[in-house]
């Protein structure tokens, strides 16, 4: 069987992993688990899918801690032992012998591919039932089998080791499963059961990830009484993105060939994005990726060099694969049949003069900044809250002038060394760094070796990235989300989809350069601010030939000043994996900043002297590179950055705020800077990608069922709203531009009353408030949409009221933008289209007919005052009118009315202003719903009552003739967007009207 936890490298029972999580105490392993020989270590994995009959000893190696990984990064070698402050415990409940060995009274044995079900011994276990009377109780058979914990096989707790390495605790449940419902009662034989079910499903899994994993596997080996936990189990892991996921072709062709349920966008082509746009295409959706770059990947960048018959791949941004037990990445290399290549932990370091630094030197030095790490946990914890004012810098600063033992140059050198590698792990400043919570993830370390993958990570961004529909060069400015959807503008086009997922870094997110409309909350912009995102920068250089040896992958270099002790302190070694003579260069820390407005020539030069230090003194010539790049991460417009870390002021939560979606399920968020467990890695970002395809899927199912409850409740809307229409015919109180037919007793004040508000031809000056009417600062806007329409396409928008609140607005003095706006301030009502009142109007509509076809025909009118009775029929008859408005004044006006009266939804037109062409047909997921060359880039805006009607803007052509229910694209020829505006009732053909205004000041921003 192959080993499903990892590859082809062994830890050696002499040389504990240091690269371990975080737990306390061991986990207890009542069942043997076969032990590989010391002896059979590969420092490279040549055979990803090799059978392993054998699992490492994961107690003793693989889940103690020696060292934080965060102190560590880039030397990977053993150190003194560490424990994390946020130490977690997990305990696997031990079952007794006779079970282990399959003896269920009668002397029975069971099977090891088969299952059934014991009763426990509970005395060690951590597990208990207020079903059992007597815990301590042998095991028996009880006629309830649903109160037994069920025994698939044998292999009990190495599936639950196996399952730890995913992110599943071995004895609870997660707080996602427990949001999902994975079981009725929280705790208990049923729990147990689910957790014993789900482990077995991903071992099987894990032993062949090439294979995609059907539920019909598990009916034999799972009782039959637990059939609906196998399918809880398995739907969830499927869902959630912990099997069957990757690029094996037995899952890519799960993949439907045509979409069947809603368009999704997905901002950022990144290890997050491409994850979770496979993940949706497989569900379903219909995908469309929008990259800034002319590339896939983000700050995953492998670029190849080459020179002088010399070619090599070179990572210049994330590199290093942490940890192998459970990575994702590392799950997708064996798919592909990729062999990794362990990070070999020789890495000797050297002096300013190119002396090799003394091994005891670098050993107490080492023991010392350990030491020190000691003290700073201690004193967090001491400190309780406070720590979370207080840098992690000035901790060690403090400590080492208080504990220090007298040091000379080289050892402070050294010490400065081990400081600039912890700011390379955090791609941040000591200084910045907080104290309480810089290592908050050490905990869920993934176990197993740091790894290259030879070739480069390009070669899995590129597999991700197959068949998946991207647009490059198409930088996101602005996210807009409505109750109906999203819109995202790029440049002058807009795209838009029923979700949008954001995946771009967290400097993207600090810059600002992208608006969201509405705002944020400000949970989430406080969680972009505090926390931080640091920079690590590198100088990839090709050699004509490998001088420096093949027997190592890392060495390092000291500095003698303090803020340049990150500035090429550390080399990778790529000669054994990049396919030619290439060598890296860090540059972490103060140094990184610098970096990024050194002269390239500076930095190659400077590289060059530090190599010649090293090995001239050895007689070995270091040649001139071939081919050199240096990174600007922190000036790339698209990263701003390099990875997060926990800032002061910080913490943890910070990272599950980054991750919550906002909108009502319209606006998601994933990214490395989104997952507080694998934060700053390639696997949590594409982790975070698997989790928000998972929650867009839980969103968009539960929309779908909302839908469909709203449809069976609203089979009659369309003649509800003729009813509508015929009731409003004869409203039972009219004025102005105001109607209203009432429902319910007459005589009840909070009796349901339904108001339309009508946009049509200019109607003769109220004279109610003439002279207030000029001041007030909404008239012109009303006047203004009033001319917009005629006689013959009028707009009609409702909303609901209580019958005191019709009378109180009607009560209202100073015209009908005056009414309008005690609709907003006093009210707070926004008016919709006959569909924004919803299904609940749709019974209302029944019960004012049904009241009506009681009445006496002399009562059909109801007039309440004098004056305000139904005007008769041809008073209704105006004059069609055409006025001169610029297209400018009206999009700001329905901008307007969009924040103050009425409900905007997500348009469905395709708009150009470039003259006579289109924007291309996509066919990628997002329909182009408008193009746009206009000032302030302002999207168009739609009133959204109906029918689709867009007007044209070359001067004062008429438009095509329109009919109600029909979609009209336009083109527009001025520098002003064009506005969408959805009619619901068009009565007859009309022109569109030629529009123009002058000397209109304009405030606040668009």
């Amino acid at each position: 069987m192959h080993n499903p936890l990892q590859f082809t490298i062994f830890v050696p029972q002499a040389n504990p992993n240091p690269n371990a999580n975080s737990f306390s105490n061991p986990i207890p392993i009542p069942i043997p688990i076969p032990f590989p020989d010391p002896n059979s270590i590969s420092t490279s994995i040549t055979n990803p899918n090799s059978n392993i009959n054998s699992i490492t000893n994961l107690n003793s190696h693989l889940l103690s801690l020696s060292v934080p990984r965060k102190r560590r990064q880039g030397r990977p070698r053993s150190t003194t032992p560490y424990v994390s402050l946020q130490n977690q415990v997990y305990h696997i409940p031990s079952f007794s012998n006779s079970a282990i060995n399959g003896n269920y009274g009668q002397g029975s044995s069971l099977p090891s591919s088969s299952a059934s079900f014991i009763k426990p011994n509970l005395e060690n276990s951590n597990f208990s039932s207020p079903n059992y009377a007597n815990p301590n109780s042998s095991i028996q058979t009880l006629p309830d089998i649903s109160d037994e914990i069920i025994v698939i096989n044998k292999e009990a707790t190495a599936e639950a080791l196996i399952a730890l390495s995913s992110g599943f605790p071995a004895d609870s449940l997660t707080d996602e499963e427990i949001d999902a419902g994975v079981v009725s009662v929280v705790g208990g034989i049923e729990q147990v059961n689910y957790i014993l079910v789900r482990n077995h499903i991903i071992t099987r899994w894990r032993e062949n990830v090439t294979n995609w994993v059907r539920k019909e596997m598990f009916v034999d080996v799972i009782p039959s009484h637990c059939s609906k936990l196998l399918d809880t189990a398995y739907n969830y892991l499927v869902s959630h993105g912990y099997i069957n996921f990757g690029v094996a072709p037995a899952i890519k062709e799960k993949i439907p060939a045509e979409p069947s349920k809603p368009s999704v966008l997905v901002i950022g082509a990144g290890l997050a994005g491409l994850a979770a746009a496979r993940q949706l295409m497989a569900f379903g959706f219909k995908v469309t990726v929008l990259e800034g770059r002319k590339r896939a990947g983000g700050r995953v960048y492998t670029k190849k060099m080459e020179g002088g018959n010399r070619t090599a791949a070179a990572d210049l941004g994330g590199s290093v694969l942490t940890g192998t037990l459970g990575n994702p990445l590392g799950i997708l290399a064996r798919q592909l049949s990729y062999p990794l290549h362990k990070v070999r932990d020789k890495c000797p370091l050297y002096n300013l003069d190119g002396r090799p630094v003394d091994p005891d030197m670098d050993s107490k030095v080492e023991t010392a900044f350990n030491r020190l790490l000691d003290k700073a946990s201690k004193l967090r914890q001491s400190m309780g809250e406070v720590s979370q004012d207080v840098s992690l810098g000035a901790a060690l600063e403090t400590f080492w002038q208080v504990y220090g033992d007298a040091v000379n140059a080289e050892e402070m050198n050294l010490f400065n060394w081990h400081l600039a590698n912890l700011e390379y792990a955090n791609a941040g400043l000591l200084s910045k760094l907080s104290l309480a919570f810089w290592d908050q993830d050490d905990p869920y370390d993934m176990g197993g070796d740091h790894c290259f993958l030879p070739g480069g990570n390009g070669k899995l961004v590129q597999m991700l990235a197959e068949n998946v529909p991207i647009l490059y060069e198409k930088t996101v400015h602005t996210i807009r989300c409505g109750s109906d959807g999203v819109q995202i503008i790029v440049g002058s086009q807009i795209f838009e989809g029923d979700m949008v997922l954001c995946t771009v870094p967290l400097g993207v997110l600090k810059s600002g350069s992208i608006k969201f409309i509405p705002e944020l909350p400000q949970r989430k912009l406080d969680g972009i601010k505090r926390l931080g995102f640091g920079l690590l920068n590198k100088v990839a250089m090709l050699f004509p030939h490998v001088f420096w040896g093949t027997d190592l992958d890392t060495f390092g270099h000291l500095s003698d000043d303090p803020s340049r002790r990150g500035e090429f302190f550390l080399f990778y070694s790529y000669a054994t994996v990049a396919g030619g003579p290439l060598l890296i260069a860090l540059v972490a820390g103060e140094a990184a900043h610098k970096f990024e407005s050194m002269p390239p020539t500076d930095a190659v030069t400077r590289v060059l002297e530090i190599l010649k230090g090293i090995y001239e003194p050895q007689g070995i010539d270091v040649p001139e590179p071939i081919q050199t790049v240096c990174t600007r991460w922190g000036s790339d417009p698209f990263s701003l950055g390099s990875y997060s870390n926990v800032a002061v002021g910080a913490s943890g939560d910070d990272y599950d705020i980054l991750a919550e979606n906002v909108g009502d399920g319209r606006l998601f968020f994933a990214g490395e800077a989104t997952t507080r467990r694998y934060p700053a890695t390639m696997h949590g970002a594409f982790l975070s990608g698997l989790r928000e395809a998972a929650n867009m899927a839980n969103y968009a199912s539960a929309r779908a069922s909302t839908i469909k409850v709203e449809r069976s409740l609203s089979k009659n809307a369309h003649s509800c709203a003729s009813l509508l229409a015929d009731l409003f015919r004869e409203p039972d109180l009219e004025f102005g531009s105001f109607s209203v037919i009432f429902g319910g007793k007459n005589s009840d004040p909070k009796s349901t009353a339904i108001l339309r508000v009508t946009f049509s031809g200019p109607r003769k000056k109220s004279h109610e408030g003439a002279k207030t009417d000029q001041q007030h600062s909404n008239k012109l806007l009303f006047q203004q949409l009033q001319s917009h329409f005629n006689q013959q396409q009028e707009l009609h928008v409702y909303t609901f009221l209580s019958r005191q609140q019709v009378l109180e607005l009607r009560e209202v003095r100073g015209g009908d933008e005056i009414r309008l706006n005690y609709l907003c301030e006093k009210l707070g009502v926004k008016l919709v289209g006959r569909k924004g009142l919803g299904s609940n109007a749709d019974s209302v509509i029944a019960s004012i007919k049904a009241e009506r076809g009681n009445r006496k025909p002399a009562s059909t009118s109801l007039t309440l005052k004098s004056g305000t009775s139904k005007p008769k029929a041809a008073t209704l008859k105006r004059k069609l009118v055409r006025y001169e408005l610029k297209y400018l004044f009206i999009s700001i006006a329905f901008i307007y009315l969009k924040y103050h009266f009425i409900d905007f939804r997500k348009p469905k037109v395709v708009g150009n202003s470039n003259g006579s062409t289109h924007p291309p047909n996509l066919d990628v997921g997002a329909k182009v719903v408008g193009n746009i060359n206009g000032i302030g880039l302002i999207p168009p805006l739609i009133l959204n009552v109906g029918a689709n009607v867009v007007a044209s803007n070359n001067g004062s052509i008429p438009a095509p003739n329109l009919i109600s229910g029909t979609e009209v694209a336009s083109s527009s020829n001025s520098s002003t967007p064009p506005v969408n505006i959805h009619v619901g009732s068009v009565h007859g053909l009309a022109q569109a009207p030629s529009l123009n205004v002058e000397n209109v000041k304009l405030t606040g921003e668009m």
